[in-house]
């Protein structure tokens, strides 16, 4: 069994019918009693809670078992070669993720952090899952699942985009960066922190 939680309205609505339904609440003020889960996971969300400590600290509560975070390490983000296009966009997203020994401190014991590999057919929207596929930069779509976007100038982006454009149509990102199109998963910042309770 699955209990879900989003804050989000919008993001609720948003869940596929044949998956758990979401509760409304948030990771800082869980709705449960202590130890009422084996296990409990937080994807890609961590960045934007209100209260990080908290959040961790009622995960913990709740769980009898294992916590696990899937986050990216802000120490690597930066190395992706999106950097070459939109360095603000990826410094915005480094400086949003918190550091991923502090997620470990405040979940307590021994954590273990684990290195992700990122498929090349990754569906998620975040941006090392377009590693070997530029061209989905160019889809607004794309660039609106990754909310680091949204933090920089407009213009700024779409000069950023251009640049990229122009290097997709003279072969200059293919030629720095081509193999990746053929790399069957790519090693970025993608991790999992994982506290065994």
């Amino acid at each position: 069994d699955v209990a879900a939680v989003e804050p989000s309205a919008s993001m609720r609505a948003q869940r596929p019918v044949e998956i758990a339904p979401a509760i409304d609440a948030a990771a800082e003020r869980l709705p449960f009693p202590d130890k009422a889960f084996d296990a409990a996971m937080a994807t890609f969300t961590v960045h934007q809670w209100q209260d990080l400590d908290a959040g961790l600290r009622e995960m913990r509560r709740v769980t009898r078992g294992p916590v696990v975070i899937l986050s990216c390490d802000p120490a690597l983000v930066e190395a992706f070669w999106l950097a070459d296009y939109a360095p603000k966009v990826l410094a915005t997203e480094a400086r949003r993720y918190p550091a991923l020994d502090h997620i470990g401190q405040v979940l307590g014991g021994s954590v273990e952090i684990v290195p992700v590999s990122i498929p090349l057919a990754c569906r998620d929207g975040f941006n090392e899952a377009y590693y070997g596929r530029p061209e989905s930069f160019l889809e607004e779509g794309a660039r609106s699942a990754c909310s680091a976007w949204s933090f920089v100038d407009a213009a700024e982006n779409a000069v950023s985009i251009e640049r990229l454009r122009g290097d997709l149509a003279s072969g200059a990102w293919d030629a720095r960066y081509g193999a990746l199109r053929r790399q069957p998963s790519y090693d970025g910042s993608l991790r999992l922190v994982i506290s065994p309770g």
